[in-house]
């Protein structure tokens, strides 16, 4: 699994670094601390011309520059990226917020909680979700899931 993380405090990307390493999935994350330098990621731009295209976007709204509301506008006008989802992941619980996120189509909006113990269970849910139950677009859904295949007794 392919994350990029958008995350300019420097705190809570190691927060979600270590959520992640805790749950034990395996996953390749990348971090960059701006929504100019998530851009440039996603459209393979600049020092990312060799960067993965993420499986799932973890987004905080409140960036230095091109804030995430603009990243994410980005993303879902872009044929060729619009399928990631998109998490957003904030301090803000104002509903003008939660509207335009909607609006601009992400995947899902999440108030970062004020306690270690509750933000490591969202993240552990938000990964069970992505993970083991939400059905991906056929173009990812392979690379991440390996094939069940049943034996027949016939």
């Amino acid at each position: 699994m392919q994350i990029l993380l958008v995350e300019d405090n420097p705190a809570e990307a190691r927060l979600t670094i270590e959520a992640l390493g805790e749950i034990g999935i395996e996953h390749e994350l990348f971090t960059v601390d701006n929504g100019d330098k998530a851009t440039h990621y996603l459209r393979k731009e600049y020092n990312y011309s060799k960067a993965n295209r993420p499986d799932l976007i973890f987004l905080d709204l409140n960036l230095p520059g091109k804030d995430g509301r603009d990243v994410l506008r980005d993303i879902k006008s872009d044929p060729l990226l619009s399928s990631i989802p998109v998490i957003v992941i904030t301090n803000s619980s104002a509903q003008e917020d939660i509207d335009t996120v909607y609006s601009l189509r992400a995947n899902c909006y999440l108030v970062k909680p004020p306690d270690i113990d509750e933000f490591f269970s969202m993240m552990k849910r938000v990964v069970d979700f992505w993970w083991f139950t939400a059905e991906l677009p056929e173009n990812r859904k392979n690379s991440l899931r390996p094939e069940v295949t049943h034996e027949s007794s016939f």
